[in-house]
């Protein structure tokens, strides 16, 4: 470079004849007009490309299963050796490298390119991802949502079972509520939670969970065009930073409660985050955008997929796949159950009969001890081999009552303690034991006994005669006693 420079110099600068420097140098004159043309070494420049006589045939060819590879899914896409095996068959004889280098290069050409996008304040993309995660020592994946706020790059995530539409929903919710706001604009991917129908290239037909969720936070709606993720890459970004930042290490939790906690104290502290080019940290940013966004509505979204049903003959309602059981005496009636993240709850005419925890495998059943009893009670002999009670721990007080009464009353006393256990339908668990242990050291050993010892009390009127069991006598009508009847009476022995 130094002789490169001197040789330009002495000739433009200072006019020494271009001969002169052939004869001092002995450098060929098409080198010498070279540096007079540059001012640095171009370096070498090919001037057509190389003939490929083994690979050129074959290029046509490549670039046909490159196009076809279009329309599959990512992991069943040609990789180079796949099409290299592919060529071999067809008659090609040269060697792999040069293969993958053709490949390669027809990426490139093939490899697109995008506008930058302007992101102004209140506009949101959602999205989810999915992760490893270790919850109560079980290694899962798990559904991560995310909103991302483009303008001041501010983001929520939370995990759930799996996308759906609850989760979506919950989502939702939960992000608008740590933004403090509601987004004006939210762009989306082409999910079937939202979407029931693409009907054009900007027309969908929208769920009718979407549209109760826009309908209560009254946000807009923008869907990507089919397979142009580009069009949310702020959300895009935000799952692939969550996914490495927060879910590596593969992060350990008691449950999902756990987990969310702890992503959620992680997006709090992003907040204290600044970005490149921008003017400020992302927490200054977002209160700078809020005055773009909506605000939070006075009430909050009921974030549960509804179901309208009927309740078997076994008192199990069946809600995504699984059953949950319900009070047998609301048996053959239509019930709504209404599911939401993590519980299921139950109402028939608008009031709540029952509540579960809700069920993400499928196929399963959920009994409620409780809901079995007032049918146990007219049949007892069935009490040991109840389904809805297998496995049912209750403590050792109860083991002893209902020793005793079975040596008492025999079959009977049986029925008894199931009436002692239908208690539980008013009375939690460890107020009912206490009681039960207080009846046990007074020996008084009836379900009215140890109702005495609640509180509040069982009234002594609904506990002197119970009619279950009994339905013959549920018509029987008593007329009401006249006391003068019974002076005549008196009046009549007095007289003999």
């Amino acid at each position: 470079m130094e002789q490169w420079a001197d040789i330009r110099r002495r000739i433009l600068i200072e006019g020494v004849p271009k001969r002169q420097i052939l004869r001092e140098t002995g450098m060929h004159w098409t080198t010498l007009e070279k540096i007079l043309a540059y001012s640095a070494p171009p370096g070498y420049r090919l001037q057509t490309d190389r003939l490929k006589p083994r690979v050129g045939p074959y290029l046509d060819r490549i670039t046909q299963i490159l196009e076809s590879d279009k329309a599959m899914p990512k992991k069943q896409r040609h990789t180079a050796k796949r099409i290299y095996d592919r060529l071999q068959s067809e008659g090609y004889t040269g060697g792999y490298t040069a293969i993958k280098d053709a490949v390669r290069q027809l990426k490139a050409v093939r490899r697109e390119v995008f506008v930058p996008l302007v992101h102004r304040p209140g506009e949101a993309q959602v999205d989810f991802g999915y992760a490893l995660a270790k919850l109560g020592g079980l290694l899962r994946k798990v559904a991560f949502f995310v909103m991302a706020l483009p303008f001041s790059d501010a983001f929520f995530l939370m995990a759930f079972e799996r996308e759906c539409t609850e989760t979506f929903w919950e989502g939702h919710v939960r992000a608008f509520e740590h933004f403090g706001a509601v987004a004006r604009r939210i762009s989306y991917d082409n999910s079937r939670v939202a979407i029931s129908q693409i009907l054009g290239a900007h027309r969908r037909k929208l769920t009718r969970g979407f549209l109760e969720l826009k309908s209560h936070y009254l946000f807009d709606h923008h869907f990507c065009s089919v397979r142009r993720a580009n069009e949310k890459g702020v959300v895009e970004g935000t799952v692939k930073f969550a996914r490495l930042n927060f879910f590596v290490p593969v992060p350990e939790a008691r449950d999902l409660a756990a987990l969310n906690a702890y992503l959620l104290e992680r997006c709090r502290d992003d907040l204290g985050r600044r970005l490149r080019g921008k003017k400020g940290a992302k927490a200054e940013l977002l209160a700078e955008e809020r005055p773009a966004m909506l605000p939070l509505p006075e009430s909050l979204f009921d974030a549960c997929r509804k179901a309208s049903t009927m309740a078997s003959s076994l008192s199990l309602v069946r809600f995504d796949s699984n059953d949950y059981s319900v009070p047998v005496h609301y048996g053959h009636h239509p019930v709504v159950a209404k599911g939401y993240v993590d519980r299921v709850e139950v109402f028939y005419k608008g009031e709540q009969i029952a509540r579960h925890g809700r069920i993400w495998e499928k196929e399963q059943v959920s009994f409620e001890p409780v809901h079995y009893l007032a049918l146990l009670e007219r049949k007892p002999g069935a009490l040991d081999h109840a389904r809805p009670l297998e496995g049912w721990q209750l403590p050792e007080c109860f083991t002893v009552l209902r020793s005793r009464l079975e040596t008492e009353s025999g079959g009977e006393g049986i029925r008894e303690y199931i009436r002692v256990l239908r208690l539980l339908e008013k009375h939690p668990l460890g107020k009912l034991a206490r009681a039960v242990d207080k009846a046990l050291a007074i020996r008084a050993h009836s379900r009215d006994a140890v109702a005495q010892f609640l509180w509040p009390q069982e009234p002594w009127p609904m506990t002197t005669f119970r009619l279950d069991g009994r339905e013959h006598l549920r018509h029987v009508r008593v007329d009401r006693a006249e006391l003068s009847a019974y002076q005549g009476l008196l009046g009549a022995g007095g007289e003999s």
